[in-house]
């Protein structure tokens, strides 16, 4: 399954629930909450940073298995490995501390797996819920 909209804040509640219908008929509630955490930290930073020109498009693609439900996000803004930027130092005083990454840190901890690649051109970060 595949789906593309504005890559805007206003097309986030659209995209949240084309992935939670999936995901609440093959995943346990604990995993939705944390997909559905996932998906708006993803979202509002292609929203917020992919495109030096706003607004682009962000493409979700669904893919089911036995074992898991894989999201990929795609967009074809400035190309940018977030999984390649160092981990914040969340144990530093807050005024100690580089802004931004948390939103990352938040995917990478509550996801099974997290992966980014180019393909075609376009940025494409996959997150993996093992059911």
């Amino acid at each position: 399954m595949e789906r593309t909209w504005p890559a805007s804040l206003d097309s986030l509640e659209e995209i949240r629930a084309f992935i939670l219908e999936r995901a609440e008929a093959l995943l346990p509630p604990p995993k939705v909450m944390h997909l559905d955490l996932a998906v708006e930290e993803i979202v509002v930073n292609i929203c917020s940073y992919a495109y030096e020109i706003p607004p682009g498009e962000v493409t979700v693609r669904l893919k089911e298995s036995d074992e898991a439900l894989e999201a990929d996000f795609l967009d074809n803004g400035v190309p940018f490995d977030p999984l390649a930027v160092e981990e914040p130092d969340v144990t530093r005083p807050l005024e100690e501390r580089q802004k931004g990454g948390l939103g990352i840190l938040l995917v990478r901890r509550v996801m099974d797996e997290v992966h980014y690649r180019r393909e075609a051109g376009r940025n494409v970060l996959r997150v993996v819920v093992k059911k």
